[in-house]
């Protein structure tokens, strides 16, 4: 009997006995499904991790008084808690010392306020910058209208600002806001920019956005109670770790970190929470990984069952086909035929549907749509070898029946 024969037939045979078919695709469909649904999902996640944490530009890294990303136990938080704030005076030293970088810019948080014009207001969710010029080029934002705040109103600490897109359309939608006063946080500013819409990241906008200058910002705020970030810029790719070294370097005599000891400040870039990302992620594919091999395992043991009962209902048939002729090479290859194509039908069908359900999940989480090749290949693969392991037994068991004794079955 040739291969073309030998699939027609098994083909055939799981037609006929659909149910039976039905009951043994599940285990295999459900345990294919959940690997590739987790792995579409975290691939998805890790994919859209990675472009919201590309916010730097290019050659640019920042320096903070926590970590970017901390998985520690609540002893290192602690620890990170009881730095010193990182000060404007520490950043304009900072600026005065370093002669590598190309930008730097000084950064002043306040998420959650509200913005106002006239009768209008945005929504409670609002962020509120106080910044220097270096932070456009920073931070890969860029003035679609109007200008940036300069040094003189930076030094004069001047009410003037520079605003997002989703700003300017929830309070100007039929206005060109530049020349406008608007209430920021209950102070009013004179409207200078518009920045160029950046999109959305981790499912927040960037676009909601204001920036004052930080000089201002500390008139509102106060210069106590709060650490700025700064970022800052390497002239080129190839002068990034030196900068980075020099950076370093300035920072501890600024902030007075004794030698020996640790870094007072965190240092970090696009790459190294791309990196922390995967190295965190990691960990969850292991876990689906090791959970969907068990899923697979069940499914196996499942397929094995059914393929013996079916040895069991059909030995007056394979009796019958050894009467004529079939060796049992034919018998033995027939049945484990069967098996590797009821779990290549299982497997196709886990992989559908777990990808469609994986990348529906990640559309509801705002990440991209994405096919885990690598991930689908290692599920044809393990269908493969589950429909061939677990299909052996039962498939020896029929090549071994006495042609006789077969006939003889009721």
């Amino acid at each position: 009997m040739v291969l073309g024969e030998t699939i027609k037939l098994s083909v055939n045979t799981i037609r006929e006995n659909k149910l039976r078919a039905i009951l043994t695709l599940a285990g295999i469909t459900i345990g294919v499904f959940s690997i590739i649904a987790i792995m579409t999902l975290l691939d998805a996640l890790q994919a859209g991790i990675e472009g919201g944490l590309s916010q730097l530009g290019s050659n640019t890294f920042q320096v903070q008084k926590f970590p970017a990303m901390n998985f520690g136990d609540p002893h290192s938080k602690a620890k990170y808690r009881n730095r010193p704030d990182i000060t404007y005076d520490q950043g304009m030293r900072l600026i005065e010392k370093v002669t590598l970088p190309k930008y730097i810019s000084l950064e002043y948080w306040k998420g959650g306020r509200v913005f106002k014009y006239g009768q209008d207001a945005t929504n409670p969710n609002m962020q509120l910058c106080g910044a220097i010029p270096g932070f456009l080029p920073c931070n890969t934002y860029s003035v679609k209208e109007g200008r940036m705040f300069t040094e003189n109103e930076l030094n004069s600490s001047a009410s003037v600002t520079v605003i997002g897109m989703e700003v300017a359309n929830k309070l100007f939608p039929k206005l060109n806001p530049v020349g406008k006063k608007m209430i920021l946080d209950k102070n009013e500013f004179m409207i200078i920019g518009i920045l160029e819409p950046k999109g959305e990241s981790f499912g927040q906008s960037q676009d909601n956005i204001a920036l004052i200058p930080i000089t201002r910002m500390i008139e509102i705020y106060g210069n106590t109670n709060y650490s700025l970030n700064i970022a800052i810029q390497a002239p080129a790719k190839a002068a990034y770790d030196e900068t980075v070294e020099q950076v370093i370097s300035v920072m501890r005599i600024i902030r007075k970190d004794k030698p020996g000891e640790d870094n007072s400040f965190e240092i970090y870039s696009n790459e190294s929470l791309i990196n922390s990302v995967n190295s965190f992620t990691k960990y969850f594919k292991y876990g689906a990984g090791f959970i969907s091999f068990i899923a697979l395992l069940a499914a196996g043991i499942g397929i094995m069952n059914i393929m013996l009962v079916s040895v069991t209902e059909r030995t007056r048939e394979i009796g019958i086909r050894k009467a004529i002729g079939a060796k049992s090479s034919n018998i033995l290859t027939q049945f484990l035929v069967e098996a590797i194509i009821l779990c290549q039908i299982g497997g196709i069908t886990g992989i559908i549907l777990g990808i469609s359900a994986g990348n529906l999940l990640g559309i509801y989480l705002n990440t991209k749509v994405v096919i885990p090749l690598d991930w689908v290949l290692i599920g044809l693969i393990i269908c493969t070898l589950v429909g061939v392991v677990f299909g052996v037994y039962p498939a020896y068991k029929a090549a071994k029946l006495n042609p006789i004794d077969a006939l003889r079955y009721e």
